[in-house]
C-alpha cells in the first residue's frame, strides 16, 4: 500500500529520502521552470519544489514523478507488479470455483477500497480564491505557447444521464482570471460527457484538482475503458479510498484531499481559440476552437502546494507516467489478446505514433489480426505505426525490433496501410486535426523461409545526392539520412494548419526527392526503410532520432516505395520503403526554449 493521502505527504517522503530539490531563489513562470525541469527530466534527478514563482502566492511543485524510482515509491512496487495483480483479477473474475476466491485473498483490501468516500469537507475546502486564477503559478511554457496554461489539472466530470464519473489530464488554457480553454482530445471521457451535455444544450459542470497523492495521478493518466471510474482506481492502487467532498459551487463531488480544486461549468455552445501549445509531440500543437471553462469558485488546502508538468521534445515526465501506466495495463490486454507476448509503446515517439507488439501466431497471420484489433481499442486506437515481431523479440529494445524489420520485413506482403481514420488530436501530419492514416509493419518471419542477414554497412548517400548532410544505418532496418533544409520558425502562431499543397513546398520537395531517388538505387536493394530527416534531428541520439522520425509523417501521404505492382484492388508495394520525415512547410514549429534563458539558466542551475 502507497499510504500518501496528498501530494504534500509524497513530498515529504521524496525529501526525507534526498529525492526532492527546494529552489529558494526566484524563478520565473515564463521557460525558465521549463528549462531546469527538463534538465532534470534528462538527468532523472530530484522532483522539484520552486518556493517563489514571480507574482505567484503558492509554491510550486514539477518533476514530481519523472522518475522511475519515485513512481515505485508511490506505489509502493513497480507498475510491473501492479500490471501483474491485474492479469490476475481479470482472470479469476468472475471466480468459478472456491479456489478462485482463494487467490484473490491478497487483493482484497485493494479491492474493497475501490468505491470512493464520501465526505461533507476536505482539507481543498479550507480556503477560498474566489473565482480568480491570477495568484497560482501556471507556466507558459515554450516561446510559441499562446499564453500560460494548467498543465497538469486532473479534469473530474459526470456523465449528464448516469452520473459515471471521468477523471482525465487536459490542459487549460488561461485566456484571464475566471475563464481557461478546455482540450479535450478526440477520444477522451471527458469530452464524451461534453458532448452528451451539449446535445441536450447544457452545460457541463467540472471540478478541477490541482496538487494530487500520486495514486490519483497515475489513475487519471490510465486508458481504462470508457465508463470505468479512475477515482475507484486510484483507491485500488493506493490501498485506501478515495475521498470525495460536496463541491462549493457545483453539484459534484470533489478530491477531498487535492491541494487546489478549481470548480466551473463548460458551457454549451461556446468556443474559444485554444493554443498554440508545445505538447509531447516536441512541436507545437495549433490553435483551434475548444469548449472554455467559466470558473466559479477556487478553493485549496492550507499550505497548498500547486503541480504542474513540462512537456516538450522527449524525455519529459510523460515518459515516466506513460511507461507506468502501459506495464499496468498490459497484462489486461493479454486478456482479451492472448496470443500477445509483450507490447510497448514508445516515448520517443510520443507514444501513439510508434508501438511494437510480439505475438505467438496460432494460425497464418494471427498477429495482423491482433494489430487489427488494437487499433480498435480504447486509446490505443489512435495509434499511428503498429510493428509485429516474433514471440522471442522484446519490443522494447529498438535495435532487436528493427533488426527484425531488416530480416523479416517485405513490403510487398507485410505492408498494410489505412488512410482516412481518426487520429491524435495532437498528431499535425495529415493537415487535418482528428484525421489521418495508420500503417502495420509485418517484421515476424516466415515458416521455412530463411532470413537474410541485415546489411551492417551502405554505400555512402552523399555521393548520390549533394542535398544529403549525414546518414546513419540505424539498427540494420533503417538508412536514415539527413536532408539540408530550413526547419519552421516563427510559425507557431497560425490559427490554422496549412492546406496539404504546401506539402509541394522546398522542404517537402527535397525530402520526398531524395527519399524517391535512394529507394530506387541497387546500392541499397537490401536495406527495408530508407528515411529522410531534418537538419535538426541529431542521428546520434536514438531518443531524438526516434522523435525525428515518427512525428513527422503521414503514412499515406509520406509513405514512398521504391515500386508498386497492382493485384486486382491490391496495390503492392515492392523493394525498399521510403518515408519522407522531413519538417515540412505547413508543420507546426519544433519546440525549442530561447538561448537567453538557456544562458541565464547556465548561470546558476546547479551552483547553488
Amino acid at each position: 500500500m502507497s499510504g500518501f493521502r496528498s501530494l504534500g505527504d509524497f513530498l515529504a517522503d521524496l525529501e526525507r529520502r534526498g529525492d526532492l530539490k527546494r529552489v529558494r531563489r526566484e524563478v520565473d513562470w515564463a521557460y525558465e521552470v521549463t528549462e531546469i525541469a527538463s534538465r532534470e527530466a534528462r538527468a532523472e534527478g530530484p522532483a522539484l519544489l520552486f518556493e517563489k514563482v514571480r507574482g505567484a502566492r503558492f509554491p510550486l511543485a514539477v518533476n514530481v514523478l519523472a522518475a522511475r524510482r519515485r513512481i515505485e515509491r508511490a506505489l509502493g512496487r513497480t507498475p510491473a507488479a501492479v500490471g501483474a495483480e491485474l492479469e490476475a483479477l481479470a482472470h479469476a473474475l468472475p471466480p468459478r470455483r472456491l479456489g478462485d476466491l482463494w487467490n484473490l485473498r491478497a487483493s482484497a483490501r485493494r479491492v474493497l477500497a475501490m468505491p470512493p468516500r464520501l465526505v461533507d469537507r476536505g482539507p481543498a475546502q479550507a480556503l477560498s480564491l474566489g473565482a480568480d486564477l491570477s495568484t497560482l503559478p501556471n507556466l507558459q511554457l515554450w516561446p510559441g505557447d499562446g499564453g500560460r496554461f494548467v498543465t497538469f489539472g486532473l479534469v473530474l466530470t459526470e456523465h449528464p444521464d448516469d452520473g459515471r464519473r471521468n477523471l482525465g489530464i487536459y490542459r487549460m488554457h488561461l485566456y484571464d482570471a475566471r475563464t481557461t480553454g478546455m482540450h479535450w482530445q478526440i477520444g477522451k471521457g471527458g469530452g464524451f460527457h461534453f458532448h452528451t451535455a451539449e446535445k441536450r444544450g447544457r452545460g457541463l459542470e467540472v471540478a478541477v484538482a490541482v496538487g494530487a497523492d500520486p495514486a490519483t495521478l497515475l489513475a487519471a493518466a490510465a486508458p481504462l475503458p470508457e465508463g470505468l471510474d479512475e477515482l475507484a482506481f486510484a483507491g485500488f492502487l493506493r490501498g485506501a479510498p478515495t475521498r470525495l467532498a460536496r463541491g462549493r459551487s457545483i453539484g459534484l463531488r470533489v478530491p477531498a484531499d487535492a491541494d487546489f480544486v478549481i470548480e466551473g461549468v463548460v458551457p454549451a455552445g461556446e468556443r474559444h481559440r485554444e493554443g498554440p501549445f508545445g505538447d509531447h509531440f516536441g512541436h507545437y500543437s495549433q490553435a483551434a476552437p475548444f469548449p472554455l471553462l467559466r470558473v466559479k469558485r477556487v478553493t485549496h488546502r492550507p499550505r497548498a502546494i500547486y503541480q504542474a508538468s513540462v512537456v516538450g521534445k522527449p524525455p519529459q515526465e510523460d515518459k515516466f507516467i506513460g511507461e507506468a501506466v502501459q506495464e499496468m495495463f498490459t497484462g489486461l490486454l493479454k486478456v482479451l489478446h492472448p496470443e500477445i507476448v509483450a507490447l510497448w509503446a514508445y516515448f520517443e515517439a510520443g507514444f501513439h505514433n510508434l508501438l511494437v507488439v510480439a505475438v505467438e501466431n496460432r494460425f497464418a497471420k494471427e498477429a495482423m489480426k491482433t494489430a487489427l484489433g488494437l487499433l480498435g481499442t480504447g486509446q490505443l486506437s489512435l495509434t499511428k505505426a503498429i510493428i509485429l515481431v516474433d514471440e522471442g523479440v522484446n519490443p522494447r529494445d529498438r535495435a532487436a525490433v528493427f533488426e527484425a524489420v531488416a530480416r523479416h520485413f517485405d513490403p510487398a506482403e507485410d505492408f498494410l496501410l489505412i488512410p482516412g481514420v481518426p487520429l491524435d488530436t495532437l498528431d499535425f501530419t495529415s493537415y487535418t486535426m482528428n484525421l489521418g492514416s495508420k500503417m502495420v509493419l509485418d517484421a515476424q518471419a516466415k515458416p521455412g523461409s530463411v532470413a537474410p542477414e541485415p546489411p551492417r554497412a551502405v554505400a555512402d548517400p552523399r555521393a548520390f545526392d549533394g542535398r544529403i548532410r549525414a546518414h546513419r544505418l540505424a539498427w540494420g532496418g533503417m538508412l536514415v539520412v539527413q536532408v539540408a533544409g530550413a526547419v519552421g520558425a516563427g510559425r507557431a502562431a497560425a490559427a490554422e494548419p496549412a492546406p496539404a499543397a504546401a506539402g509541394a513546398a522546398t522542404g517537402a520537395s527535397a525530402g520526398r526527392e531524395v527519399v524517391e531517388r535512394l529507394v530506387r538505387r541497387p546500392e541499397y536493394a537490401a536495406v527495408r526503410l530508407v528515411v529522410a530527416v531534418s537538419e535538426d534531428v541529431p542521428l546520434e541520439d536514438d531518443a531524438l532520432l526516434l522523435w525525428g522520425i515518427f512525428t513527422r509523417f503521414d503514412c499515406a501521404r509520406d509513405v514512398v516505395p521504391a515500386a508498386t505492382e497492382t493485384r486486382g484492388a491490391w496495390l503492392a508495394c515492392t523493394g525498399p520503403l521510403g518515408i519522407d520525415a522531413t519538417w515540412k512547410t505547413g508543420y507546426p514549429d519544433p519546440v525549442d526554449n530561447l538561448p537567453e534563458v538557456v544562458r541565464a539558466v547556465d548561470a546558476w542551475w546547479g551552483k547553488e
